[in-house]
């Protein structure tokens, strides 16, 4: 399985259906890319020298440095070098939101339009973006305002994760449908097959609360997964849940949590699908803005 990850400070900005997870028609770009299942990030463009002049120089200088080191160039006596200094990174501003379930914590948008809750052990990571990379075999899914559980289990793996997509389809259970599929044989596949077995449930109807207190209807739809992936920390057995709600531009918005449905806990189900079925939108009155404390890197 491809996974990916990408924070908002990577600056590759991406585009998701913002106006349909908002409930209105259009598109924009995202909030900010952002969830983190040991993953692969991007591969770096090559540098150009008109976009790095200094490359030139420092190539020059390593040069001149094995010249002088082989007794052609004038010898010159070695140089300290003071010690690189930490790099103390600010993160912006963002938004907080109170969380809705009892003793659950928040993930809410960068703006603090829409938000869901995740239990106590989870981890949010709103400014994330996560998902599985396309392949032959596997559809892929990307998913931005991403929240995890049990990172770096075993040592490189997640027990699940949750995030927030869109689908190009009108009917908000067959957009719940596709998303579980879709993440059930991405998650829990080789990259080049065989695939997982993903058996969706029939669905049931809910109601999602929008920022003026009005409800709109939503589907949430459950699949169990039986992973083709091998090895001493890859899951046996798996849940994926998704509440998918309609948008007015053909697109639905879908929250999605999946997990590890035997190692993360016997309310993993329970838990799966509060989580999906806790996501709403947040009138402004409701928003607060925090920022989050500084990292140092050495």
């Amino acid at each position: 399985m491809g996974r990916f990850a990408r924070r908002s400070e990577d600056g590759t900005p991406g585009y998701e259906d913002n106006a349909a997870l908002r409930g209105f028609g259009g598109y924009e770009p995202a909030d900010a890319p952002r969830a983190q299942p040991k993953r692969i990030r991007p591969k770096p463009k090559p540098l150009r020298w008109r976009r790095a002049p200094w490359f030139g120089l420092v190539f020059i200088a390593l040069v001149a440095g094995v010249l002088n080191a082989l007794g052609v160039g004038k010898s010159r006596p070695a140089s300290s070098t003071p010690p690189p200094q930490p790099v103390v990174v600010t993160p912006s501003p963002r938004a907080a939101v109170p969380a809705v379930v009892t003793g659950w914590q928040s993930v809410a948008a960068g703006d603090g339009s829409y938000a869901y809750d995740v239990p106590p052990g989870w981890v949010p990571a709103p400014a994330t973006m996560h998902g599985w990379e396309k392949t032959a075999a596997v559809p892929g899914l990307r998913l931005i305002t991403s929240a995890f559980l049990g990172e770096d289990f075993c040592g490189k793996e997640n027990l699940g994760g949750a995030g927030v997509t869109t689908e190009p389809l009108a009917d908000p259970g067959a957009a719940a449908r596709k998303v579980v599929t879709d993440l059930g044989v991405s998650a829990y596949s080789p990259d080049n097959g065989p695939l997982a077995t993903v058996t969706a449930d029939a669905g049931s109807d809910v109601l999602l609360m929008k920022a003026d207190g009005t409800t709109a209807p939503a589907r949430i739809v459950v699949a169990e997964v039986v992973p083709t992936e091998t090895g001493e920390c890859a899951a046996r057995h798996a849940l994926v849940a998704a509440m998918a709600f309609g948008g007015t531009s053909g697109t639905s918005g879908v929250v999605v949590a999946y997990a590890d449905s035997d190692r993360a806990g016997p309310s993993v189900r329970d838990d799966l699908v509060r989580i999906v079925q806790s996501y709403r939108f947040v009138p402004a009155a409701n928003r607060s803005t925090t920022t989050p404390p500084p990292t140092t890197y050495r």
